[in-house]
């Protein structure tokens, strides 16, 4: 897009630079107060709503770490191997008898350690006849033994409050004997598309007209996010349609409106005029691209994110801007995006006092360096450029300009790292 104005200051007021604005927008983004209790087979994905500790150690009891003999330490001669008579077995699962003292025991992988017993040689270390075993000099005193607790100590935080439940998490919850846990209940998002323009795959397409491609995309996304979604369509540039949709959205018990188009300075653009009536609009121009006009605020009482119309700008800020909101609003933890440093393998000239977010795959050369490969157009509009893209480059406000060979910081385009 060729522009002949100074855009940092185009359509009048400052361009608010990222960080700022969704640090003031939090507070518009209250986290829901709902929890529900559920099986740990059904808690995959979702928020904790409660800090659980361990009540009991992981493992219970110490026990060996590998198939071999148990023995007390004080038994074995420091510097030459040492004969033992066989006292007994011990298996997985069984009841642990103390071992006497000057003897060794056969005990198999996950077994309780005896009493008394502190030390396990491995099979492959040692020689036996059924009845002794010689046992070489030189292994340290524990070796082969897990310890209770080691694991899990009684007391450790399983999970936090605040953490999206993984399969590690079910697991650990599960070794401590918990059978449920108390998780938000999912965050309920109403999305709507806006513009005279757009039309529902499989209609036949007016002159003017493009299809809806940015509420399928964002639909994945929140489902990918963990979200409910309210699908409100598609809502002409219409004052009277923007509240209606505004308005049932409230009485379907949205906890977010998202929306995409209608926020900028275009005439036809009412999604904005609509929350500077009734609601509140903190801001609509940031200092980024793609996607400047966004709005964040709330209408009457529920918060609104508003994104660019144009589908990769769209796709973009719902990584950066909107998710951290719908994390905070869902009463998950916040988090620092994770990037990477990356080669970069491109030509790239900016403005100064924006965030330009640059779509790239990542692929590692023959050195087994990762190299960042830009797409070749750069427009708001052009969505191919997501779908072949694994992130995104931020190049910083005062960096106006990028050569083959230097670095730059990779985030992928996955809703678990992203924000």
């Amino acid at each position: 897009m060729a522009q002949l104005a100074d855009d940092c200051f185009a359509f009048g007021g400052r361009l608010i630079p990222l960080e700022e604005a969704l640090e003031s927008a939090r507070s518009l983004f209250p986290p829901i107060d709902q929890s529900q209790t559920l099986p740990l087979t059904a808690a995959l994905g979702r928020v904790a709503a409660e800090t659980i500790q361990a009540s009991r150690a992981v493992p219970p009891h110490d026990n060996s770490a590998v198939d071999g003999y148990a023995v007390r330490h004080v038994d074995l001669n420091t510097s030459e191997e040492t004969f033992l008579p066989l006292n007994g077995y011990a298996a997985a699962g069984d009841t642990p008898r103390p071992l006497p003292p000057g003897t060794a025991r056969r005990i198999l992988t996950g077994a309780a350690m005896p009493p008394g017993g502190d030390t396990v040689f491995m099979d492959e270390d040692v020689d036996t006849d059924g009845e002794k075993v010689r046992l070489p000099a030189g292994l340290s005193q524990g070796a082969n033994a897990r310890q209770a607790g080691e694991d899990v100590a009684i007391g450790a935080n399983v999970v936090e409050a605040g953490r999206r439940i993984q399969p590690a998490d079910l697991g650990l919850l599960a070794s401590i004997g918990q059978e449920t846990i108390c998780v938000k209940r999912p965050l309920r998002v109403a999305l709507f598309s806006t513009g005279n323009e757009v039309a529902e795959p499989g209609e036949t397409l007016k002159p003017g007209q493009v299809y809806d491609a940015n509420r399928a995309s964002l639909y994945a996304m929140l489902r990918q996010a963990g979200a409910e979604i309210i699908d409100l369509g598609i809502l002409p540039d219409q004052k009277a349609a923007i509240e209606t949709a505004f308005v049932r959205a409230q009485e379907t018990g949205a906890d977010l409106i998202l929306t995409s188009g209608g926020v900028s300075a275009g005439d036809h653009d009412v999604v904005r005029l609509v929350l500077e009536e009734r609601g509140e609009l903190l801001f609509w121009r940031l200092a980024v691209k793609p996607g400047r006009p966004i709005a964040l605020g709330r209408f009457e009482q529920t918060p609104l994110i508003g994104l660019p119309g144009n589908p990769a700008a769209a796709a973009v800020m719902f990584y950066v801007a909107a998710l951290p909101l719908i994390r905070a609003r869902e009463g998950a933890q916040t988090r620092t995006p994770y990037r990477i440093p990356v080669t970069l393998d491109f030509t790239h000239r900016k403005k100064p006092n924006r965030i330009e977010f640059v779509r790239v795959q990542v692929r590692p050369d023959s050195t087994g360096t990762l190299v960042a490969h830009k797409f070749p157009r750069e427009g708001a509009g052009i969505l191919s450029s997501i779908a072949w893209a694994d992130g995104m480059i931020a190049l910083e406000p005062d960096r106006l300009s990028v050569s083959p060979g230097e670095t730059g910081w990779f985030t992928a385009f996955d809703w678990r790292v992203s924000a």
